[in-house]
This record gives C-alpha cells, sequence and structure tokens, in this order.
C-alpha cells in the first residue's frame, strides 16, 4: 500500500493554441474530401485522352495513404514540426490534380484554409498571450 494520496485537484491543462485548433479541423475536413475524391478517381474509367495511364487501384492507394497521413498529422500538431508535414500533405493534395484535374481546385482551396488557419491562428495566439499577464487567466 502507498502511503501517499493522490491530489484530489489536477492542474489544469495549458489551454490547446488557436493555431493547432483551426489546423485540426482544416485537416479533418479534408480527410472526407480526399476520401470522396479517391473514390470518383477510382470510379472514373480512364479514357483515351487521360494524362496518365494508371490502373483503378492507384486512387485508392494513394488516396488512402493520403488519409492516414491525415490522420496522423492531426496528432502530430502538438509538435512544431507536425505543421511541415501539414505543408507537405496540402502540396500532394494539390499534386493529385494531376490524377484528376479538379483536385487541382481542391487542392488550391484547402491550401488556402490552411495557409489562412496557421497565419491567423499563430497572431491570434500572439495576441492572447501578449494580453494574459502574470496572474490573468486566457478564455
Amino acid at each position: 500500500m502507498s502511503d501517499t494520496t493522490p491530489s484530489p485537484v489536477a492542474p489544469a491543462p495549458a489551454p490547446r493554441s488557436l493555431r493547432r485548433t483551426l489546423g485540426s479541423i482544416v485537416l479533418g475536413f479534408e480527410v472526407i474530401v480526399v476520401f470522396l475524391a479517391a473514390l470518383v478517381i477510382w470510379g472514373l474509367a480512364p479514357t483515351e485522352d487521360s494524362t496518365l495511364d494508371l490502373p483503378p487501384w492507384v486512387a485508392l492507394a494513394a488516396g488512402g495513404a493520403l488519409i492516414v497521413g491525415l490522420v496522423v498529422t492531426i496528432g502530430l500538431l502538438r509538435f512544431s514540426w507536425g505543421y511541415v508535414v501539414g505543408w507537405v500533405l496540402q502540396v500532394l493534395i494539390i499534386a493529385a490534380g494531376v490524377l484528376n484535374p479538379a483536385m487541382f481546385f481542391v487542392g488550391a482551396l484547402f491550401g488556402g484554409m490552411w495557409w489562412y488557419g496557421m497565419v491567423a491562428g499563430a497572431r491570434i495566439d500572439r495576441d492572447r498571450t501578449a494580453n494574459a499577464g502574470p496572474g490573468k487567466e486566457q478564455e
């Protein structure tokens, strides 16, 4: 038996940064869109004017790899290098436009949302930190 008793009040966890929250939201929605896009690309039969002559399973494999990467990156956003991984995934999703040109638009749209979330989230986090003096609670 232990003579020490656990403290009934645990310290409050550090507030989650807005940059991390916005990044998680963008990546989470991107998982859904990449899943649906992989199904669409897989379902489209290659035509004579296709730029790439790849078997249909490549779309599913690439989509699955991107989905796994997106989900893992959501967890990695607690580290500063996780945001770099997020940027790499944005570039890969834009590059998926080679398989289906509509992915250029989808990738650019999510890349823009990722960029805005990173810039605005970092700015708001800096403002919150600057405004929170000693003894003040962060909202």
